[in-house]
C-alpha cells in the first residue's frame, strides 16, 4: 500500500542529498542581491557623503594630508601657508592653494622650485586615470618658477632622487589659463644660458580675448645679453585644447630673431607650427650664441618653418641670403649626449667669391669694399695674402655636425666654377671637408681636407686633385685665348702642416705640388714671353707677328715642400722650339718668390737674350726680373764687339746656337721628381738643378742660414 505525503510533510523533510528546491535557490539569490544592493547603496551613500562633505567643506581639512603625501611623492617639501581646497565638482577635481611652495633640491641656487600667491585648477579626473594630465582651466597669480640645470645634468623639475639625471619637462595640457604677475627663471650652465621672464597675463583656449597677452624678459647667452618679448594669443571662438597663436621677438646686439605661428596648446611646444625670421650683420654672431663655430659673413637674412619634435628643433623650407649669395635647404639642431649636433642639407643657386673669402679667414666687409686688395696685409715691409684668422678650436670642440652643401654657380671674374659639392663632417674636434669638389673650366677639382684639432697642435692634411682641364678656359681671365689653345693641365697638391691658421699650416707643411701639361698648344697675347725668348718676343711684338701659338710637347711644374719651403722638383717644359727650365722655389713662411726661368732654343736664333728671367717678390706682389746680370753681361759684350768691329757684330752676343736637349715626356707625364728626368736620348738632365740646390735658393731668402740648412737636410 502506498502512503501519500502532503506538501507540508515534504517541506519539513528536505531531501537527504543536500539539494535545494528551485524555490529555495530563488529565495537565496534574492537575498544575496538584496544584501549586495545594501552594500552598494552604503558605498554610494558614503561616497555621496564624502563628496558632500568635501563639497561643503571644500576639502580644507585635507591640507595636512596633501602636504604629507605630496612631499613624500616628490621628495621635496610642499607647504600651503594659506587657504587650501580640494573637492570634486561633479566628477572633475577642483584644486586651490594660497601661498603654495614646492622646494628645490639642495644643489639649486634658490630654495623653491615653485611658489604661488594663488593657484587654482579644474583637473579632468577620467583622463588622469589613464596617465594624461589635462586641466580644463588654470588660474595662477604671483607665481615664481625656478627652472635650473646643473653641470651634472640634474634639473629642478625632475622629482625623486635629487641626484637623478634630469628629464625633459612635460607641460600639462591646459584648456584655459589666466596667469598674472608671474616670473620664470631658467638657467642652463651647459648652454651658458640665464633668462628671467615676466608674464603679465596669459590666456589660452576657449575664452574670448581682445588684444595681446604679453611677456617680456632679459637674459644672457654665452655672456652676451639679450632681450625677449612676445605674446600668447588665443583667437576668438577657439576650440578647447586647440591651437594657440604665438609670437616672440629676441634681440642680441644687431642680431634679430622673430618667431610667430601656432602652438598645439598654450603650454606645448612639441609639434608646433612656427615661422622664423632671423637677420643680422654677420651670421657668426648668431651661431656664437649656440657655441657653434661659423664663418664670418656679410649681412644676412633668412626665413624658415620651425617645429620641435622630440629633442630636435627642425628648420625646414629655409630660404635667404648672405651678402650677394643665396642659401636654402633644411637644418636640424639637437643635443644628443649633451653636445650640440647640427644636421643640414643646404643649397645655393649663386655664390659670390666675396662671400667665400671669410670661410678661409678674410674679412668680409673689407673684401666687399676693396676687393682682392683687402686680402693683402703688411707684416712690416712684407706684404701678406695668406689668411691668419685662427681656427676657433674651443668652439668646434663644443659641437658636432654633418652638413651637405651644394652650389650651382659661382661668381668669379677669373675662374669659371660651378657644381660645388661639399660634405662637412665634425666629430669630436675632427673636421673633414670630404669630399669637396667642383667643376672648373670644363675640368673637375676634387679634394679631401682633414683638420685634426683633438690635440693642442692642430694638424691639417690637404689632398687636392685637378683632372685634365683646358688651359684656354682655365686661364681665360689672365689673357689666354681659348681659340688656339688646346693644351690641358692636371694637378695634385698633397700637403700636411701644423697650426691653427691657414698660414701656419702651410708654413709648416711637408708634401708635394705638381702640375702636368700634356701635349697641346698654348696661345696668348704674350705667347713668346711664355717661352722667355726675349729677343724674339721684342722683335715680333713690334712687327705685330704674334700669331702662332706655342706647341707644348709636355711639361711639369712640380715642387717638393719641406717645412713650408717649396723647391722646384722639377720645372721642365718641352715645346717645339724651346726647353724651358726653372730653379728656385717659394716659401709659405714669408710668402716670398725666388725662381729663375730659362729657355734654351732647340733651333738657331739670331736674337735671343738666352738669360734667366726671375720671378721675385711675394705672393701678393710678384714681379718679373728680365734684366738679369747674365743679360747685362751679354749686352756689355755686345757693346764691346760693336765698338771694335761693326754694329752688326754686336748681335753675335745674342746668338743662340740651338743646342737645347729635348725632354723625355714619360717621366714628365708621370709627375716624377727631378732625379728621374731624362733627355729624349735617355740621358739624365743636368739643367734642372737638384732639390737640395733649389731648396737652398728658396729657403735662403730672408731666412737664417741654420733654418735654410735644416730645410735642405
Amino acid at each position: 500500500m502506498t502512503v501519500e505525503r502532503s506538501p507540508e510533510q515534504d517541506s519539513a523533510h528536505p531531501p537527504q542529498n543536500g539539494s535545494r528546491t528551485p524555490d529555495e535557490r530563488r529565495r537565496r539569490r534574492l537575498k544575496l542581491a538584496r544584501n549586495a544592493a545594501r552594500v552598494v547603496c552604503a558605498i554610494l551613500a558614503l561616497l555621496v557623503l564624502a563628496w558632500l562633505v568635501l563639497y561643503i567643506t571644500k576639502g580644507r581639512f585635507l591640507k595636512r594630508p596633501f602636504e604629507s603625501l605630496a612631499s613624500s611623492a616628490s621628495g621635496r617639501t610642499v607647504k600651503v601657508a594659506g587657504d587650501f581646497q580640494f573637492y570634486f565638482d561633479i566628477i572633475d577635481a577642483r584644486f586651490l592653494a594660497e601661498r603654495l611652495t614646492l622646494s628645490n633640491p639642495s644643489w639649486a641656487s634658490r630654495p623653491n622650485f615653485f611658489e604661488a600667491r594663488h593657484i587654482s585648477a579644474r583637473i579632468e579626473t577620467i583622463p588622469l586615470l589613464f596617465g594624461k594630465r589635462r586641466a580644463e582651466w588654470l588660474v595662477l597669480d604671483g607665481g615664481k618658477v625656478d627652472a635650473e640645470w646643473d653641470r651634472q645634468r640634474r634639473n629642478t623639475w625632475t622629482f625623486g632622487d635629487p641626484n637623478r639625471k634630469g628629464e625633459p619637462f612635460l607641460w600639462p595640457v591646459i584648456g584655459r589659463a589666466q596667469v598674472t604677475n608671474t616670473e620664470v627663471r631658467f638657467v642652463d650652465p651647459l648652454l651658458f644660458l640665464h633668462t628671467d621672464i615676466k608674464v603679465g597675463d596669459i590666456a589660452s583656449g576657449g575664452q574670448r580675448i581682445d588684444g595681446r597677452v604679453p611677456f617680456t624678459g632679459t637674459g644672457t647667452l654665452r655672456s652676451r645679453p639679450f632681450t625677449v618679448d612676445g605674446s600668447i594669443l588665443s583667437p576668438n571662438a577657439t576650440v578647447r585644447f586647440g591651437p594657440t597663436r604665438f609670437e616672440m621677438r629676441t634681440r642680441q646686439g644687431q642680431t634679430r630673431m622673430d618667431v610667430d605661428g601656432r602652438l598645439p596648446a598654450a603650454t606645448q611646444i612639441e609639434g608646433s607650427d612656427l615661422n622664423l625670421k632671423v637677420r643680422g650683420p654677420n651670421i657668426r654672431l648668431l651661431f656664437d650664441l649656440l657655441g657653434v663655430a661659423a664663418p664670418d659673413t656679410r649681412a644676412y637674412a633668412f626665413t624658415s618653418k620651425l617645429t620641435k619634435v622630440g629633442g630636435e628643433w627642425r628648420f625646414t623650407r629655409l630660404n635667404g641670403r648672405y651678402g650677394a649669395s643665396d642659401l636654402h635647404g633644411r637644418m636640424t639642431i639637437s643635443i644628443p649626449k649633451d653636445r650640440v649636433f647640427i644636421d643640414a642639407a643646404l643649397e645655393s643657386n649663386l655664390v659670390d667669391i666675396i662671400d667665400v673669402g671669410p670661410f678661409i679667414g678674410y674679412e668680409p666687409q673689407a673684401l666687399a669694399t676693396k676687393g682682392v686688395q683687402a686680402a693683402v696685409k703688411q707684416a712690416g715691409a712684407t706684404p701678406r695674402i695668406l689668411p691668419d684668422a685662427p681656427l676657433r678650436i674651443e668652439s668646434i670642440r663644443g659641437f658636432d655636425a654633418h652638413i651637405l652643401y651644394r652650389v650651382k654657380d659661382f661668381r668669379n671674374p677669373k675662374f669659371p666654377i660651378s657644381n660645388v659639392n661639399l660634405v662637412f663632417d665634425l666629430d669630436n674636434s675632427l673636421l673633414k671637408l670630404s669630399p669637396f669638389s667642383f667643376d672648373i673650366a670644363s675640368g673637375h677639382l676634387a679634394s679631401d681636407i682633414v683638420i685634426d684639432a683633438r690635440n693642442p697642435a692642430v694638424v691639417t692634411d690637404y689632398d687636392i686633385r685637378l683632372s685634365p682641364t683646358p688651359m684656354g678656359k682655365l686661364l681665360a681671365g689672365f689673357g689666354v685665348s681659348d681659340n688656339g689653345t688646346t693644351g690641358t693641365v692636371k694637378a695634385r697638391i698633397k700637403l700636411r702642416g701644423t697650426g691653427n691658421t691657414l698660414r701656419d699650416s702651410l708654413g709648416t707643411s711637408n708634401g708635394r705640388v705638381a702640375f702636368i701639361l700634356p701635349r697641346g698648344t698654348f696661345w696668348t697675347q704674350y705667347v713668346q714671353l711664355s717661352e722667355f725668348d726675349i729677343g724674339t718676343f721684342v722683335q715680333k711684338m713690334f712687327e705685330d707677328k704674334l700669331k702662332k701659338p706655342v706647341e707644348i710637347n709636355c711639361g711639369l711644374i712640380a715642387f717638393t715642400v719641406r717645412n713650408g719651403v717649396a723647391a722646384a722638383d722639377p720645372i721642365l717644359i718641352d715645346t717645339s722650339k724651346n726647353v724651358m727650365v726653372a730653379k728656385g722655389g717659394f716659401s709659405f713662411k714669408d710668402e716670398s718668390l725666388d725662381m729663375n726661368f730659362r729657355a734654351d732654343s732647340k733651333k738657331f736664333s739670331l736674337f735671343s737674350g738666352q738669360s734667366p728671367v726671375g720671378i721675385k717678390g711675394y705672393f701678393a706682389q710678384p714681379g718679373i726680373d728680365v734684366i738679369s746680370p747674365e743679360l747685362l753681361a751679354r749686352g756689355g759684350a755686345g757693346i764691346a764687339l760693336g765698338a771694335v768691329a761693326t754694329p752688326f757684330a754686336a748681335l753675335l752676343a745674342f746668338v743662340d746656337p740651338g743646342d737645347a736637349k729635348a725632354a723625355a715626356c714619360g717621366p714628365i707625364l708621370d709627375g716624377a721628381r727631378a732625379s728621374a728626368m731624362r733627355t729624349a736620348k735617355g740621358k739624365p738632365r743636368k739643367d734642372i738643378g737638384t732639390e737640395r740646390d733649389n731648396a737652398k735658393q728658396a729657403g735662403d731668402r730672408k731666412q737664417p742660414k741654420s733654418l735654410a740648412k735644416s730645410l735642405i737636410d
